[in-house]
């Protein structure tokens, strides 16, 4: 049924993008978006690449949005590597000195996109502003004081915290110039390229910092575009309008897979996509509906019917490779339980065949969007599924997800939802920001106190073994209270033209543009 479904959705995206082009020349859908010195015509033009990205940013301060990290104008102290290891960046070396005290050495001979050095005083002074700006951020980092000198910079936080190091990978962690006045729109990094104009929600033009600190970048230029529509993000790399685009849609890369020019590039991610109720909707706070609805899942036709194959089937919030990750195998489709769990709950079908109780009609509304379009598809195949049991859902699709669920918390019940679970390679992130009541992944008002007391507990342990086995604690305790149906771990797909090289996508989804990538 959804093979069917995406190939209409392609053919719908396809008509639709053809006649948008021609009739809207100047629109984002319709307009080549390469900057002048991408054609081959000329040796003497100017090396540069377009990306296409999913989620549009509305600014680029990097203390609020993750596009200055991303798109190579801001760094952090320190950074992960491909095997998810803490590496020194900006910070040359570090140390403890306690269990509340870190310092850290900035590098010698790095500068601001203005020419101006980066030593401790302004080290202190970007992590000052983020902590006042982004309350998320200086919650997760439980600073209490920062100290400079020189070139070192000592921060002591508020409690015993082992993963303070691993936190500051965050990319809203980036050190700034604080100082300046247009920060959304003209950030001063530290990073390979520097902004030179900022269209909110349409565009980022950079051009290359020739005094980087760790060498000029390869390309001149680079243009980085934002379409939340992931069929024409194909399109666009299909027709040289791009030369990379993030976050494809499975059924849209056979065409880009058999071209002599093109390819795709699908790595496992740090990623879930899951269902998320609304623990402040009563219905929901029952835990047999929940898990009802988790039975409704069916996880292995969400892998190869939505996903192409490019999924792996979750079991709970970390992907299986992790030593923290459960070791259950992921929840069976089972409608015929979920009706037996409701009817306990307390539901029987109506004379119109709907469940109800006590005179209320079990109808829900499930909110989704568009920047990763294998949840639409994953909403509607719930929906289906829900139907059939006499459940009620309607589907809403929303452009900026995120304001809303936080926004609009009574108009929602379940929402399509994605996040970045262990990003740093430990799930002690996400069990703080997306379980813990002021957790700032947490809309959807999860409160569960021996949940709760196992993060507190994590948050001061630094045995790795003990580590481990919190995490596995809490995992459990998810799997059995249900406040997530977890889906599948996608893969994240992104299409690339081969004139594109020393590049390739990170698990971890934060390093977009380097000074290493070239172009032929």
């Amino acid at each position: 049924m959804f093979k069917i479904q995406s190939v209409l959705y392609l053919i719908l995206a396809l008509l639709f993008t053809f006649v948008v082009g021609c009739n809207n020349q100047g629109e984002d859908t319709g307009s080549k978006v390469k900057e002048e010195g991408t054609s081959e015509s000329s040796e003497t033009e100017d090396k540069s690449v377009t990306l296409l990205f999913s989620f549009a940013s509305k600014t680029i301060d990097p203390h609020q949005d993750w596009m200055g990290v991303r798109a190579g104008i801001a760094e952090t102290l320190v950074k992960i590597d491909e095997n998810l290891e803490i590496q020194p960046w900006l910070a040359e070396s570090w140390e403890q000195e306690d269990e509340r005290t870190w310092t850290f050495t900035i590098r010698d001979g790095v500068t601001f996109h203005d020419g101006t050095l980066v030593d401790g005083e302004a080290v202190k002074a970007s992590f000052e502003r983020v902590m006042d700006v982004n309350d998320a951020i200086a919650a997760n980092l439980k600073i209490e004081s920062i100290e400079a000198s020189g070139q070192e910079v000592t921060f002591i936080t508020t409690e015993a915290y082992p993963v303070f190091l691993s936190e500051l990978v965050h990319t809203n962690a980036s050190i700034i110039k604080a100082d300046e006045e247009n920060i959304s729109e003209k950030p001063i990094g530290t990073g390979p390229f520097q902004v030179v104009n900022f269209t909110p929600e349409a565009e980022i033009q950079l051009e290359r910092y020739e005094n980087y600190w760790d060498g000029a970048a390869n390309l001149d230029k680079v243009m980085i575009k934002f379409n939340s529509d992931g069929n024409v993000r194909a399109l666009a790399l299909q027709s040289g309008e791009v030369d990379i685009a993030y976050h494809l849609p499975p059924e849209a890369l056979d065409p880009i897979e058999t071209s002599d020019n093109l390819r795709v590039e699908s790595i496992s991610s740090l990623r879930v996509h899951f269902i998320l109720y609304n623990a402040a909707k009563p219905a929901l706070q029952d835990v047999k509906v929940r898990k009802a609805i988790d039975l409704l899942i069916n996880r292995p036709v969400a892998v190869s019917e939505i996903m192409n194959g490019h999924a792996t089937a979750a079991n709970g919030p970390f992907n299986p490779d992790f030593a923290f990750a459960s070791e259950k195998e992921p929840e069976s489709h089972d409608p015929a339980q979920a009706e037996v769990l409701l009817k306990e709950a307390g539901y029987e079908k109506n004379k119109d065949g709907k469940l109800e109780k006590d005179g209320e009609v079990l109808e829900l509304t499930l909110a989704t969007y568009q920047g990763r379009p294998e949840l639409p598809l994953m909403a509607q195949y719930l929906q289906a599924e829900a139907a059939s049991l006499g459940i009620g859902v309607n589907i809403v699709t929303i452009e900026n997800i995120d304001s809303y669920l936080w926004e609009q918390q009574d108009e929602w019940d379940l929402v399509t939802y994605s996040n970045l679970t262990a990003p740093r390679g430990d799930g002690g992130y996400f069990l703080n920001v997306a379980y813990l009541p002021e957790g700032s992944l947490n809309p959807g008002q999860i409160d569960i106190p021996e949940l709760n007391e196992i993060t507190k507990q994590l948050n001061v342990t630094a045995d790795l073994e003990e580590r481990i086995a919190l995490q596995k604690k809490a995992v459990a305790i998810i799997q059995d209270q249900v406040p997530q149906s977890f889906i599948l771990h996608p893969h994240i797909i992104v299409g690339v033209n081969e004139r594109v090289k020393n590049w390739s996508p990170g698990s971890e989804e934060y390093y977009l543009i380097t000074n290493k990538m070239d172009v032929e």
